[in-house]
Order: C-alpha cells, then sequence, then structure tokens
C-alpha cells in the first residue's frame, strides 16, 4: 500500500476499529454496572459487591461477547501491524539515518 492511499484510508480504519472498541467497553462496563447495583440493591458489602461484578462482567464477557473481542482483538493487530507507516516514524527514521550517515 502506497503512502497516499494509506493515509487515505487510516481515518476510515480507526473509525471502523473505535467503533468496535467502543462498543466492546459499553457493553463490558455496562455489564459491570448492572451487576454493581443489583448486587448492591441485594445488600452485599461495597468491596464484596465490586468484586463479584468484575467477576460477573468478565464471565459474561468471555461466554456472550465472543464476536465482539475477536473483532477488537483483530483491529490491534492489524493496527500493530501497520505502526511503522505512520508519517512521523518515517520523518524520525529519516532524521536518524542522516545523524548515522559518515561525514
Amino acid at each position: 500500500m502506497d503512502r497516499m492511499s494509506f493515509q487515505a484510508a487510516m481515518p476510515r480504519l480507526f473509525a471502523v476499529y473505535s467503533r468496535q472498541w467502543i462498543l466492546f467497553s459499553l457493553i463490558r462496563v455496562g455489564t459491570f454496572a448492572v451487576a454493581l447495583a443489583i448486587l448492591l440493591l441485594l445488600g452485599v458489602n461495597v468491596f464484596v459487591a465490586a468484586l463479584g461484578a468484575a467477576v460477573i462482567g468478565f464471565c459474561v464477557s468471555y461466554i456472550f461477547l465472543r464476536k465482539q473481542r475477536e473483532a477488537v482483538s483483530t483491529s490491534i493487530g492489524q493496527l500493530r501491524a501497520n505502526k511503522d507507516r505512520d508519517r512521523d516514524n518515517e520523518l524520525e527514521n529519516e532524521a536518524l539515518d542522516r545523524f548515522d550517515e559518515p561525514r
């Protein structure tokens, strides 16, 4: 992929990946919040309720959110694979190459 097409694709890539991350995060936080509220309404100690809500949120996420988790994982892998292609890294590499050249 050449530089121009990559730079044109970056906003679209981040929009798709951001939506996946935001959706997955909101579902996880919502699951935690609902579990915490239910445990607190049942009169469980705050610390124990928070710990229990975290465990419940993890279990629900692990069992029911496989598709979303894999989408986020794939997007992270794709972004990591493209990390060396941004303009800042290219400029830094050019500057370091000029510095390392014998005079």
